[in-house]
C-alpha cells in the first residue's frame, strides 16, 4: 500500500477535502472490507474505489456496463497521471489482445471491464495471473431483477470472483436502489458483512420543474433557445419521438444529434461521440443513453416525455450538472404520456425465471411507481422534498429550487366541483375515462356523446362554464388524494373509490392547492455567478487541449474547474493548485496555459480592472485613410475606452492575437528579431515600412490600411475584451 489517501486525493484528482461519505469508504476497502454504497450521481463513487486502487499494491478491476463510462473513465485517469485501461467491445482483437498484455505485465492499476467478458477464458487466465486487490462493480442495481436496469451479465459476476485464487474486496455502488434492490446486490454478488453507505439523494445544484405546455415542441424549441450553446440531453419515451424531435431541432438551427436501440452500433457510437466530445450541443435520445455517461458539464436534461417511474426520471435527470454547477431538469408532462408508461408496463418481455404470482407482483409494483410518477407531476408540493421522501429521505417543506416552491399556491375549497365530478363518473356507469366525463361535464354535444346518449344524463353539462383544463386539473387531484383511480392500459377509465361517498353525501369537504398563475415558464438557472469573459476565454484553451490530446473537453477540466479558476484567479504555481479539480499532473501539463489568459483579466498590484470597451464605442473608431502602426491604433481604441480604473489596451494584446492567429510572424534580420506580416497578413493589408530611428539604425515597422484596422476592430478587440 502506498502514498496517503489526502495526498493521492489532491496529487492525482486535485482536490482538498472528501465529499460526504467517500472517506469512510476509502477507509473501508483499504481496511479489507467489502462496502455497498448508494450515493447520487455527480456524488463522486468513482473516486471511492479509484484511490484505495491507486494506494493498493494490486491492481482494481472496475466492471461497468457502457462502453462510454469506460472511455470517459479512463480517459480521465490518464489525463491525471493514472495508469488504467479498458477491455470491451469496442476494441479490435489486436487492441484487446494487447491491452491484456500489459495488463499482465503489471502496467495499469486500473481495469475497466464490461461484464460479458468475465466469461472470456482469456480475461479469466489473465486474472488469475495477477493480484487483484480490489473488485468494483458500478451500477450494482444491474444485477437485480427488481431494479429498473437489469442485465443478467451481472449474475455472473459472483461466479468470475468465485474461480480467483485470492478473494478480493468488493465494492458494490449504484445512484439509486430500493431495500429489495439492496438485498438483491448483497446477495447476488455474495458481499461479505458489508459497510452500507447511503450519502441522501439530494443534488442542491439541480433545479426541478414540471411544466405541462399546450404545445410541446414549441416549448422545447423556446428552452432550449434560451440555453444557446449549452450541453444537453432532451430524453424521449419512443423512437419515433426521438427522430421526431431531432429532426424538429435541426431544422429550427440547433446542433442536436440521436441515440437510441435501432440505430446501427457504428452510428450510436459516432453520434455518443459527436455529443461528449461537443461536436453536438444536444443528445435526444430513448433511456437507452446514458447510464454511466460520464460528461460533466451537462447544463439541461428536459424530458419530452415522463418516464415510468421516478427512480429512472431521477438518475436520468441526474445526468445534468455533475460537475456540481447548477443545471436545469424540466419535464413536460402530458396526460398521454401515462397511456405510453401503462402501454410499456403491459408489454415487459416475459420473463421465465419468475413464477406466475412473481410476474403479477412485479406488474402490480411497476404500476405503482408509475402511479407516483404522475403524482410527482401533478403536485403542488416542493418537487425537491417529492423525491427525497420516495427515497427515504428527510427533507424540509420547500427548497426553494424547484418550479413549485417559485410557484405562489392558494388553498381553494372544489367540493361542490368534486361533487359534480365524481356524480359524473357514478351516473355514466364508470365506463369512461377522464376526456369523456370532461366533455359530458362541460355539455359537448359530439357523436359519441350522442350515440351513446350521454346527453340525456343529468350530469351532462352541469360544469359549462367551466375550462376543460380547470376540470382535468381537479381530477387530477382527486386522483392524487385517492378519490378516484385510473383502470387499465391504453385509455384509462376513471372509478370512484369508497372516499368518496361521504363528499358526494356532503359529509367531507375537497380543498386542493392551486396556482394563482399557470406555470408555463421555467426559470433559467445561471450556471456561474464567475466573469463570463475569463470562463468562455478559459473553454477556448480547454477546447484546444481537449483537441491537441484527443478527449473530451471535461477531461481537461470540468465547468466547475473553470468556474473556480474565474474565482481564485490563479497566477502562480501554489495558486493554480488551490483550483479544485486541479492536481500536480494537470498544472504540469496546462498550468501555464490557463495563467496566461488569467493575467490578462486579474486586476493589478493597483486594483486597475482588465481592459475593457463597450462594443457600441468601438463604432466610433476613427480610420485612417493611410496605413498606420500599430501604436496609434491602440491609441485611438483607448481614446474611446470609457473609466479611469482600468488598464490601457497595449499595442502587444494585439500583436500577440495576429501571431496566434498567424497574421503576422517572427523573423529575425541582422540579429534582430521583427514581427512581420504571414502571406495571409499581406492579404489582410499588412505592409512593412523600414524607418531610422535617432540613432541612425533602421528598423522595420508593420503598417495597417484601412481594411486591416476594420479586420483588428471588428475581430481582434472582441476577442481580446469587449463589453456585449
Amino acid at each position: 500500500m502506498t502514498a496517503d489517501k489526502h495526498e493521492v486525493l489532491k496529487q492525482f484528482f486535485g482536490y482538498s477535502s472528501f465529499r460526504n461519505g467517500q472517506e469512510e469508504i476509502v477507509d473501508t476497502l483499504l481496511s479489507g472490507r467489502d462496502v455497498l454504497g448508494i450515493m447520487p450521481t455527480g456524488a463522486g463513487k468513482s473516486l471511492c474505489y479509484q484511490i484505495p486502487a491507486i494506494m493498493m499494491n494490486g491492481i482494481t478491476i472496475v466492471i461497468s456496463p457502457l462502453i462510454s463510462l469506460m472511455k470517459d473513465q479512463v480517459n480521465a485517469l490518464v489525463q491525471q497521471g493514472v495508469s488504467a485501461a479498458y477491455l470491451n467491445r469496442s476494441l479490435t482483437d489486436a487492441q484487446y489482445n494487447k491491452a491484456l498484455y500489459n495488463a499482465g505485465m503489471g502496467k495499469y492499476k486500473i481495469i475497466y471491464v464490461a461484464p460479458e467478458r468475465l466469461e472470456s477464458g482469456s480475461f479469466l487466465r489473465f486474472a488469475m495471473s495477477v493480484e487483484i486487490s480490489l473488485i468494483a462493480v458500478d451500477e450494482a442495481h444491474c444485477v437485480s431483477q427488481w431494479g429498473q436496469d437489469f442485465r443478467p451479465s451481472y449474475l455472473n459476476i459472483n461466479t468470475f470472483i468465485s474461480k480467483l485464487n485470492h478473494r478480493p474486496v468488493i465494492g458494490a455502488f449504484t445512484a439509486t436502489a430500493t431495500e429489495e434492490v439492496k438485498n438483491d446486490i448483497v446477495r447476488l454478488l455474495n458481499l461479505y458483512d458489508p459497510y452500507k453507505v447511503t450519502t441522501g439523494f439530494d443534488r442542491p445544484n439541480l433545479f426541478f420543474s414540471v411544466l405541462r405546455p399546450q404545445n410541446k415542441s414549441a416549448k422545447l424549441l423556446e428552452l432550449i433557445k434560451e440555453r444557446k450553446n449549452q450541453s444537453g440531453i432532451v430524453y424521449c419515451s419512443t423512437r419515433k419521438n426521438v427522430e421526431k424531435v431531432c429532426d424538429l431541432l435541426n431544422k429550427n438551427g440547433i446542433s442536436a444529434t440521436r441515440y437510441h436501440a435501432g440505430l446501427e452500433d457504428e452510428e450510436r457510437v459516432k453520434n455518443q461521440d459527436d455529443f461528449v466530445y461537443d461536436r453536438k450541443n444536444v443528445m435526444v435520445a430513448t433511456n437507452a443513453f446514458g447510464m454511466g455517461i460520464d460528461k460533466s458539464d451537462v447544463r439541461f436534461v428536459i424530458h419530452y416525455n415522463m418516464p415510468k417511474n421516478i427512480e429512472s426520471y431521477y438518475q436520468e435527470a441526474g445526468r445534468a450538472g455533475r460537475d456540481g454547477e447548477n443545471a436545469d431538469c424540466i419535464l413536460l408532462y402530458s396526460k398521454a404520456d401515462v397511456s405510453t408508461c401503462k402501454y410499456f408496463i403491459d408489454n415487459i418481455e416475459d420473463n421465465n425465471d419468475l413464477s406466475q404470482e412473481q410476474k403479477e407482483f412485479f406488474r402490480q409494483r411497476e404500476e405503482e411507481r408509475l402511479k407516483q410518477m404522475v403524482f410527482y407531476c401533478t403536485t403542488s408540493d416542493c418537487l425537491r422534498g417529492y423525491m427525497l421522501r420516495y427515497f427515504g429521505d428527510e427533507y424540509k417543506d420547500s427548497c426553494g429550487k424547484c418550479s413549485n416552491c417559485l410557484t405562489e399556491y392558494e388553498t381553494v375549497d372544489v367540493t361542490v366541483e368534486a361533487q359534480k365530478i365524481l356524480s359524473c363518473i357514478i351516473r355514466t356507469g364508470q365506463h369512461y375515462g377522464t376526456k369523456m366525463i370532461t366533455d359530458i361535464l362541460r355539455g359537448v354535444s359530439s357523436d359519441i356523446i350522442k350515440k351513446a346518449k350521454l346527453d340525456r344524463q343529468s350530469t351532462f353539462g352541469i360544469m359549462k362554464n367551466v375550462k376543460a383544463t380547470e376540470i382535468k386539473y381537479i381530477i387530477e387531484k382527486l386522483e392524487e388524494q385517492e378519490y378516484i383511480i385510473s383502470v387499465g392500459a391504453g385509455k384509462p377509465i376513471l372509478h370512484v373509490t369508497e372516499m368518496s361517498y361521504p363528499v358526494l353525501r356532503g359529509n367531507a369537504n375537497v380543498k386542493i392547492r392551486k396556482a394563482k398563475q399557470l406555470k408555463t415558464k421555467v426559470q433559467k438557472t445561471e450556471i456561474h455567478s464567475v466573469d463570463p469573459e475569463l470562463f468562455d476565454a478559459l473553454k477556448v484553451v480547454r477546447t484546444y487541449f481537449a483537441k491537441k490530446r484527443g478527449v473530451p473537453a471535461f477531461v481537461i477540466f470540468s465547468d466547475a474547474a473553470l468556474a473556480d479558476m474565474c474565482r481564485v484567479m490563479p497566477t502562480t504555481e501554489a495558486e493554480f493548485l488551490s483550483v479544485s479539480g486541479v492536481g500536480a499532473n494537470k498544472l504540469e501539463k496546462y498550468g501555464e496555459a490557463f495563467m496566461r489568459v488569467i493575467k490578462k483579466y486579474k486586476p493589478d498590484k493597483n486594483g486597475k480592472q482588465p481592459f475593457a470597451i463597450e462594443a457600441e464605442n468601438l463604432n466610433g473608431f476613427e480610420y485612417s485613410d493611410a496605413p498606420i502602426p500599430i501604436s496609434e491604433i491602440t491609441a485611438r481604441i483607448n481614446a474611446l475606452s470609457k473609466g479611469n480604473n482600468r488598464k490601457k489596451l497595449k499595442a502587444t494584446d494585439i500583436t500577440e492575437w495576429l501571431l496566434e492567429n498567424d497574421y503576422l510572424r517572427i523573423a529575425e534580420i541582422n540579429g534582430q528579431k521583427y514581427k512581420l506580416p504571414t502571406p495571409q497578413g499581406k492579404k489582410l493589408g499588412l505592409s512593412t515600412e523600414t524607418r531610422v530611428n535617432k540613432e541612425g539604425l533602421w528598423y522595420k515597422i508593420v503598417l495597417y490600411n484601412q481594411a486591416a484596422q476594420e479586420f483588428i476592430v471588428k475581430n481582434a478587440i472582441p476577442k481580446i475584451r469587449v463589453y456585449y
